[in-house]
């Protein structure tokens, strides 16, 4: 399969650059050899001829390019004014015209305005910082920006900045106070700080961090790293997977592919002017916190040797990270945002992240007399310089067999949260569930589909098969999950639909489109060649795969997938693939119906839906008081209405978890702290109603032959 892919690789890159030589383009083909140009030249030649769905460039796009860069450039609306956009608005429908023929006037103007507005903003944050805050007078503050209108004048500019620095520095003042009522705990004689002084040192932490941002960061920010953000909103309206890569991007991107992970342990990205977590390395640093999740937003950070945090939001993804990361052994706070909007200090000690950690992991699950097995992987990843000994097929097939050597009967393929990865490798996978088939469908623009099969004829598990998912199973996973649910191969538990991503991208070096350039680097882009399909014909894109049995989670309710990204690729559908579903379940849609009686009447996921439908509430609140009294009183009723969850974390299965004996052995020759990772990812377990369901649904899966035990009867012979 993986020469498939390369194939169509290698093909398209053929075609690029026999269209790109035909038109002989080199940096000389401009009277101005100018290498922002070049490469709009380049990119737009490259997404016309090669993008899956090209969209065409007129006025259409144009205007929607308008509005996405400018929000990007300003999203909280706290530089430009309504001056400035309606200067800028005479540009809204002459973009595609300016593209064609590389005018680059539309960025200039805007970032030279940016640039000044930069400049202003300065003068502006330090001269309300400059006078002390009132905490006592009843104004609000609206975090949704989208309902703000630019401001018309600098005096309304200027009152909209002292809002949200007052709204900044909030959390600051109450951190200060919170500090002084526990010093004051843990010493009688201690002489609190007066009103004033905090309130003044409050400001100066405010201060000092839009200093750090501003001086270090936005200050140090060139031309071209500005060009990058207008380039990625141009291939940004193609799709929300197609994306630029500048050259330094392109460095940080190569080192996160090889799979070199430092620091807490957590994979960040850049949403709006928030840094949100999207995903945990298990056994990382912030995995084992237990008070990070997927989706939290990181406010601010402060390091060990520091007295106040930074504020990192709207800092680049490369500038906030240089402040998250660290030395091994260093502790960092982050300030977070939960979904539910609270606020929390977490303190994390750095480590480095042993790769191992991201593989799959699996686990013997005990229950009454019975043994079941449990595996979990974190992404469908490959190293495709050495595909045969780095691939997540061929570590998810060593798992299965060390759980045959304990005589499991059924098993749990746990795909929560696992955002895809690699095509070849999901192919390989399922095709150690079914004796040979078809696994998933790919179509390219103008091209035949081409049916990727599983051509082994070898079940490395032919017994009862679960899969969980969530809404941020994404990718290969859904591929995954998509295909054991069209053979009926396995029953498929989790959220109303997984995350909706039908599309494969391709990451293609600029570079090498350009002959005898002097422009230096171009970078990279990926973009999105193919959509793949369900061998049933249906596409997983915006649509998702839709749970066998569905139970409701934290994002239940809130906005997360493809169907919330801008500008997704449509649901469509194919004819089907040739395919048999899977025989050998006499009770299948029976058990399913069970599953679901079961839920329904489960209080642990009855708490877990009102907690997510609370959280909705909460998110949905953006009115925030900027009286202290008023504010405080929030929080705490917050506090007070989300202890009645806190028994969603003190919820026990009747499961019993542990290792098997080929990771026991390793337990005694291990220096990386091995058997401790286990025995939390177990206490874990031990609380997830989840996997309790689907081990009750391996119970009453019934085969139309027996599980096969032979590993267990050997065993047993020995014994006796």
């Amino acid at each position: 399969m993986r020469k498939i892919m390369k194939r169509n690789y290698k093909v398209l890159s053929l075609l690029l650059l026999l269209a790109f030589a035909s038109c002989s383009f080199t940096t000389k083909t401009f009277d101005n050899p100018d290498k922002d140009k070049l490469l709009v030249q380049i990119i737009t030649f490259v997404l016309e001829r090669g993008h899956f769905d090209p969209i065409a460039m007129d006025d259409t796009f144009s205007e929607e390019l308008y509005k996405d860069y400018i929000e990007t450039l300003d999203p909280f609306k706290r530089y430009f004014l309504e001056s400035d956009i309606k200067e800028f608005s005479r540009y809204k429908l002459e973009l595609d015209d300016q593209l064609k023929a590389t005018d680059v006037t539309f960025f200039n103007v805007t970032y030279s305005r940016l640039l000044q507005r930069i400049s202003e903003a300065k003068e502006i944050y330090a001269e309300v910082l400059s006078t002390p805050f009132d905490y006592t007078i009843d104004e609000t503050f609206n975090t949704d920006y989208d309902k703000d209108e630019y401001a018309r004048n600098k005096k309304l500019l200027k009152e909209r900045w002292r809002k949200q620095l007052k709204f900044s520095t909030l959390s600051n003042y109450d951190d200060i106070h919170i500090e002084e009522e526990q010093t004051k705990e843990r010493d009688a004689s201690y002489i609190s700080k007066t009103e004033t002084e905090i309130e003044k040192e409050a400001r100066e932490a405010t201060l000092k961090s839009l200093n750090i941002y501003f001086n270090d960061n936005i200050d140090d920010l060139k031309r071209e790293e500005w060009f990058s953000i207008y380039v990625n909103a141009i291939v940004e309206e193609f799709d929300p997977h197609t994306y630029y890569l500048a050259p330094r991007n392109k460095e940080a991107f190569d080192m996160d592919m090889s799979g070199k992970l430092e620091g807490i342990g957590a994979r960040l990205q850049k949403r709006m002017d928030y840094i949100k977590i999207v995903e945990l390395i298990s056994g990382g640093p912030a995995w084992r916190s237990k008070e990070l999740d997927v989706e939290d937003i990181i406010l601010k950070v402060k390091q060990e040797d520091e007295e106040f945090p930074i504020d990192i939001v709207g800092m680049r993804i490369n500038d906030a990270i240089k402040y998250i990361k660290g030395p091994k052994g260093t502790k960092v706070t982050l300030t977070i945002k939960k979904v539910d909007g609270t606020i929390k200090d977490v303190v994390i000690t750095r480590d480095v992240v042993e790769l191992g950690e991201t593989y799959a992991k699996s686990s013997v699950v005990e229950k009454e007399g019975k043994t079941f097995g449990l595996i979990n992987l974190p992404k469908f990843y490959v190293d495709f310089n050495d595909y045969k000994n780095v691939n997540a097929a061929q570590d998810v097939k060593k798992e299965i067999e060390r759980l045959k050597e304990e005589g499991i009967e059924g098993l749990v393929l746990d795909l929560r949260n696992n955002g895809g990865g690699s095509l070849p490798t999901v192919v390989d996978m399922a095709g150690l569930f079914i004796k040979e088939g078809p696994i998933v469908q790919v179509r390219s623009t103008g091209e035949k589909k081409e049916v990727l099969e599983d051509m082994d004829e070898s079940i490395s598990w032919d017994g009862p098969l679960v899969i969980l998912v969530n809404e941020l199973s994404a990718s290969a996973s859904e591929i995954m999950a998509a295909a054991m649910q069209d053979y009926k191969r396995a029953i498929v538990i989790g959220s109303k639909q997984t995350y909706g991503k039908g599309t494969v991208q391709n990451v293609y070096n600029l570079n090498d489109l350009v002959r005898n350039s002097t422009s230096g680097d171009l970078g990279a882009l990926a973009f999105t060649t193919q959509k793949y399909y369900r061998i049933n014909g249906g596409s997983v894109q915006l649509e998702g795969v839709q749970s066998d049995v569905e139970v409701p989670g934290r994002f239940s309710f809130i906005e997360v997938g493809e169907k919330e990204k801008d500008n997704p690729l449509p649901y469509d559908e194919i004819t089907a693939a040739d395919y048999k579903p899977w025989e050998y379940y006499f009770d299948y849609d029976k058990t399913i119906k069970k599953s679901k009686e079961r839920m329904s009447a489960n209080e642990q996921l009855k708490l877990i839906e009102e907690n997510a439908k609370w959280v909705k509430s909460k998110i949905d609140e953006t009115e925030v008081s900027l009286n202290y009294k008023m504010y405080k009183q929030d929080l705490e009723k917050n506090d007070e209405e989300g202890k009645k969850f806190n028994a969603i974390s003190k919820y026990n299965t009747n499961l019993t978890f542990r290792s098997h004996g080929y990771e026991k052995n390793l337990f005694t020759q291990d220096t990386t702290d091995l058997q401790e990772k286990r025995e939390r990812w177990h206490e874990n377990l031990v609380k997830d109603v989840y996997v309790e369901e689907a081990i009750n649904v391996l119970e009453d899966l019934k085969m139309s032959y027996p599980v096969k035990k032979v590993a267990l009867n050997k065993r047993n012979k020995v014994k006796n």
